[in-house]
């Protein structure tokens, strides 16, 4: 499902359409080196860039414009829009791919005009991403004027959904009086998955809880969604994401969430504390 937010254009357009803004976009994704995400780095390293240039480019301020730059100079035939959106493919980033793909789409529009000024007018019944993006849960205004926000997004595995109904009496239903954002009972059904799960993530949604289990470790859509928003908080600096372990696990805790505090619901020595430090963590500002 992730490919169809990318643009794919035909015939092959060169880097060179890609706008300035958008650059400095792809940059701001890149140019951190974050421990749980490909960065400009491995981009460089699926380029066949040599290790001192790369060494060399650490010390730039925009590590991701300069390697652009160097690919179209080197390999121009090879330096190609197309080209750029699979290696983010291969290296996992859906998360730039949803950001940016509108922008990307729009430019290489631009630039094929140009390429072929006359052409017959054509009616395009594509939705806009934008309105796309309205009316996406039970409680948004449809005009897009009033969106429906959340304290927390819920990551979670559909085998846990006993454990993510216990999670909202405790969160909702109690003195705490949170709002989850809870797929399968706030968004409504009809538009694209990636889409929609980002713009709640990045837009909607203050924090992410984890569910973690043996069976999220199965889940492409927990997969993305967990990457996406440890892209938005290298490092867990804003505690952005909280990861909470609901089932003893036969499997290896998942790598790229170890560096976080887990909320451990199996624990009984603690259990009786539990939704109150979680609860306590989606109220920080």
């Amino acid at each position: 499902m992730a490919e169809s937010a990318e643009p794919e254009p035909e015939p092959a357009v060169p880097l060179a359409a890609l706008n300035y803004a958008v650059r400095r976009r792809l940059g701001l994704f890149l140019n951190g080196r974050a421990a749980v995400a490909a960065d400009w780095t491995a981009l460089a390293e699926a380029l066949g860039c040599e290790y001192l240039q790369i060494r060399a480019w650490e010390r730039q301020p925009d590590p991701t414009a300069c390697l652009l730059d160097d690919w179209q100079r080197r390999r121009p035939a090879d330096a190609t829009v197309g080209r750029l959106l699979a290696l983010l493919r291969r290296l996992q980033r859906l998360d730039v791919l949803q950001d940016l793909g509108a922008r990307i789409e729009e430019d290489c529009k631009k630039y094929l005009q140009k390429k072929q000024p006359i052409q017959d007018p054509e009616v395009d019944s594509s939705i806009p991403v934008t309105q796309e993006r309205q009316g996406i849960t039970t409680q948004d205004d449809p005009f897009g004027q009033t969106p429906e926000l959340f304290d927390a997004f819920i990551c979670y595995c559909r085998k846990d959904i006993h454990f993510v109904q216990e999670m909202i009496q405790e969160l909702e239903q109690t003195e705490h009086r949170l709002k989850l954002c809870v797929f399968d009972r706030d968004v409504l059904p009809g538009a694209c998955v990636w889409t929609i799960t980002s713009e709640l993530i990045e837009k909607r949604c203050r924090r992410m809880v984890v569910v973690i289990s043996d069976d999220y470790l199965e889940s492409e859509e927990c997969d993305f969604q967990t990457k996406f928003a440890l892209s938005l908080s290298p490092g867990a600096r804003s505690k952005r994401l909280i990861p909470v372990k609901c089932k003893p696990m036969k499997k290896e805790f998942p790598s790229i969430l170890r560096f976080i505090t887990v909320c451990d619901y199996t624990n009984i020595c603690t259990k009786k504390w539990f939704w109150t430090r979680l609860a306590k963590s989606l109220l920080l500002p």
